[in-house]
């Protein structure tokens, strides 16, 4: 049976206005993403790659309506089948539809990090979620009682991903979510990741860890220049990648260094 994708993301266009002219008077608008296409399945996990300024976390930005006002966006983006407006949005932002951004300057520095994740938990069960949260993620307790300028980047990304992480939520889009974690903790990222697909929801994963998304994704979106190039499975990114359909995710795949940088590859 066809379902119905979870999120559908229909011919995006963000462009930027620029001023040009003698006198810097002439409003230009340059496209930063163009025409890019993707759906996301219950239970999916979809990982974007691509080089730095591939437009990965731009998309991620107008999915969640967090755009700068100088941006220009068109066509269409549709979650469960109906049209994701900006009212929609704003009802089911942090509740069904969950971030976590790239930076680690996110959370509030005057609130405690444990207080800024229970605030996103029921309040019946804040505290003990919150503990089972910090726990899972290797953070001891007494960071809960810390606050943001006390932590080191990796221990913010993990308190970020616990404030992410929502019963209610439905869609989790994580960007670049893995950077500065030790080895147990970007297991157990990966791994959670894993497990809030498999109980349903829907997970895209921005990451320039080509290695991560090949191991928990289901498919990879490959984007170039404000596109998605190529959408592959991720069982495709093995060997020498020879079953993977177009040139770019090949080239990608043969630069990583456990192959030795079989091939170079332009952004």
């Amino acid at each position: 049976m066809m379902t119905t994708p979870l999120l559908s993301v229909r011919n995006l266009t963000v462009g930027f206005t620029h001023y040009t002219g003698t006198l810097g008077l002439r409003p230009r608008v340059v496209p930063a993403v163009e025409g890019l296409e993707l759906d996301i399945d219950p239970g999916e996990i979809l990982a974007v790659i691509g080089a730095s300024g591939s437009g990965k976390s731009l998309l991620a930005h107008a999915i969640v309506g967090i755009l700068p006002n100088t941006a220009t966006v068109s066509g269409g983006i549709d979650y469960d089948g109906t049209p994701l407006d900006s009212a929609r949005l704003r009802r089911l932002r942090g509740r069904e539809i969950s971030f976590i951004p790239q930076s680690v300057n996110y959370p509030d520095p005057l609130m405690p990090v444990g207080r800024q994740v229970r605030l996103t938990l029921p309040r019946s069960r804040a505290a003990q979620l919150q503990q089972a949260l910090f726990a899972r993620y290797h953070l001891d307790e007494k960071v809960a009682r810390q606050y943001p300028h006390e932590l080191s980047g990796g221990m913010l990304r993990r308190v970020l991903f616990a404030t992410g992480v929502t019963e209610t939520m439905r869609l989790l889009i994580a960007d670049e979510p893995t950077p500065g974690l030790h080895p147990a903790a970007l297991q157990e990222v990966l791994s959670h990741l894993r497990d809030l697909a498999d109980d349903g929801a829907g997970v895209l994963l921005i990451t320039h860890d080509l290695i991560a998304a090949a191991a928990i994704a289901d498919r990879v979106a490959v984007m170039r220049s404000g596109r998605v190039v190529t959408v592959e499975s991720s069982s495709s990114f093995t060997g020498r990648g020879e079953t993977l359909r177009h040139e770019y995710a090949r080239r990608l795949w043969r630069a990583l260094p456990r192959h030795d940088f079989w091939e170079g590859v332009a952004p």
